[in-house]
């Protein structure tokens, strides 16, 4: 991923939508559509979105208004990815031929601040890459990026439309897998050698329970205060760093 992919955030009304969704170089995130729309245009972008399978968010004009002020948006505004996402292919051939590659699947964070920090330590601790979910989760935003402080540019992030597929894939590459729970072990005595992918859940959430069920081990934060939490990126920074000590960096 590099300066050149990025792009603008939106693109607004009907005729530069439907250019959009025929350019398969186009990476879009979600498409918003106005409820009540006459059905041959609603129709037409919902073809093109099985597709491209892409997500279709029905909202009122009023939520459209606000994505686009001022502008003429006709029913119909896309989201775009401030960055280029890497296929879940192409981030699976780069990690078989890294010794010992250390991904991280991100259920269904919420926040972009937290996804930027999140890259940002990845990059810090040399993660091979992230795998995100297509739905239910923040993407790659430009706040993401400027929160990553420019670590956007070197850590692949793949965006997939199941997590759990995506686990059984990285299973049969020979990958283990982690997570957290609060009735996991110790994330001190966590071995991270060898192919490895660590799981963070949602902020509130934690982790989705197939998703969970996918882990070979889970992995806890032991906490004495008072707030038996922590802020997602924070937890995740101390996990992946868990895991860099002890592949012996």
């Amino acid at each position: 991923m590099t300066a050149d992919n990025q792009k603008s955030e939106f693109i607004i009304g009907r005729h530069p939508a439907i250019a959009a969704l025929n350019n398969q170089q186009t990476t879009i995130n979600k498409i918003f559509l106005q409820k009540g729309l006459q059905k041959s245009f609603a129709t037409q972008i919902e073809k093109l979105a099985r597709q491209r399978k892409i997500v279709i968010s029905r909202v009122p004009k009023s939520r459209l208004d606000e994505l686009a002020p001022r502008q003429n948006h006709q029913g119909i505004v896309l989201t775009l990815a401030a960055f280029a996402y890497t296929p879940l292919t192409d981030l699976l051939e780069k990690a078989q031929s890294a010794p010992a590659p250390f991904l991280l699947i991100l259920d269904n964070i919420e926040d972009p601040h937290n996804l930027g920090s999140i890259i940002r330590t990845a990059d810090a601790a040399g993660v091979t890459g992230i795998i995100i979910p297509q739905r239910r989760a923040v993407q790659l935003t430009s706040i993401v990026a400027k929160t990553s402080t420019g670590a956007i540019e070197y850590v692949p992030v793949a965006r997939v439309i199941n997590l759990v597929q995506a686990v059984k894939q990285l299973k049969k590459a020979g990958f283990w897998i982690f997570g957290t729970d609060v009735a996991g072990k110790d994330y001190r005595q966590w071995n991270a050698q060898g192919s490895v992918a660590l799981v963070i859940g949602n902020e509130g959430k934690g982790i989705s329970p197939l998703l969970k069920k996918q882990c070979d081990e889970l992995l806890t934060i032991p906490m004495v205060g008072h707030v038996q939490s922590l802020n997602a990126s924070v937890a995740a920074s101390l996990l992946i760093y868990q895991g860099f000590t002890s592949r012996g960096n």
